[in-house]
């Protein structure tokens, strides 16, 4: 049985403090407070998925286009519950295995929900779920074309990211492990290069299984991160996502505080000087 915590988002006396806060994050001509970006797949009712977006203090909300019947008459059906004036819909292509399927995906989303973002999606493998990063960069080509904000899933290859970003990509999104693996940041040294190079957000994507994956993601420059199962499938999804929510923003403080250097042998806190025989 999912438990069901009740969690309080309200800032603390620190949150307001301008020299303390988490800076917005542009992607495109949008700016977001909120540097958490959740899927809205695998919870288990919509009361706990809309809690753990709250707690999560989020801004926009990936949309599986191929999974979903936006003109679904159910009135319980997910996508009816998701208030588009408080959140950001990012349709997303997954499911798709061409570029061609992911392009006519993206289309469909803008003539039904006028929905120009797209996090685009363009699968090469059944098991790992890892992209076909070939079609993927045509697919980008196209859609960026055609006037799209394209936010494209990839591998953590800094080669193909530049080449997204060359595209026209409005952010990159590597993995950091296969999706709903949980297993983390595999690769922070290829994170860290695509980090470097990149003139757009670099927002990781797949793979974090807890708080600390996330902390590390931003601790490494990631300007974001976008999960889903790591919340919606937590024992207590509410309080995973207030954690993940926390993690993020300590992350990216951590990031931009400046870390001691690593040592090998201590270093005493306090000087040795005027020590008191």
């Amino acid at each position: 049985m999912t438990a069901t915590t009740e969690i309080t988002t309200e800032p603390s006396s620190i949150d307001v403090q301008p020299d303390l806060a988490v800076e917005p994050l542009r992607i495109a001509d949008r700016m977001f407070r909120s540097r958490l970006v959740l899927g809205s797949g695998k919870y288990t009712d919509n009361q706990t998925m809309l809690r753990s977006f709250e707690a999560a203090g989020i801004e926009m909300v990936t949309v599986a286009l191929r999974r979903v019947d936006l003109n679904d008459p159910d009135p319980d059906a997910y996508i009816h519950h998701i208030d588009p004036e408080k959140y950001l819909f990012l349709p997303n292509t997954a499911g798709c295995y061409t570029a061609d399927d992911a392009i006519r995906t993206a289309r469909l989303g803008r003539e039904l929900g006028g929905w120009n973002w797209v996090k685009l999606e363009v699968i090469g493998d059944e098991r790992t779920l890892f992209p076909d990063n070939v079609e993927l960069l045509r697919a980008t080509e196209i859609l960026v074309e055609e006037g799209f904000v394209v936010l494209p899933y990839t591998n953590d290859d800094p080669v193909i990211c530049r080449k997204l970003e060359q595209l026209g990509a409005a952010a990159v999104m590597p993995l950091g492990a296969p999706i709903g693996s949980g297993m983390g940041i595999r690769n922070p040294a290829n994170l860290r290069i695509i980090v470097e190079q990149s003139e757009v957000p670099v927002i990781v994507d797949a793979g974090v299984g807890t708080a600390s994956d996330a902390a590390v993601a931003m601790e490494l420059g990631a300007d974001g991160v976008l999960m889903n199962t790591g919340i919606a499938g937590a024992d207590d999804p509410v309080r995973m996502a207030r954690a993940m929510k926390l993690a993020v923003d300590a992350g990216w403080l951590a990031a931009h505080a400046g870390r001691i250097p690593r040592r090998l042998h201590a270093s005493a806190s306090t000087t040795m000087d005027g020590l008191i025989d």
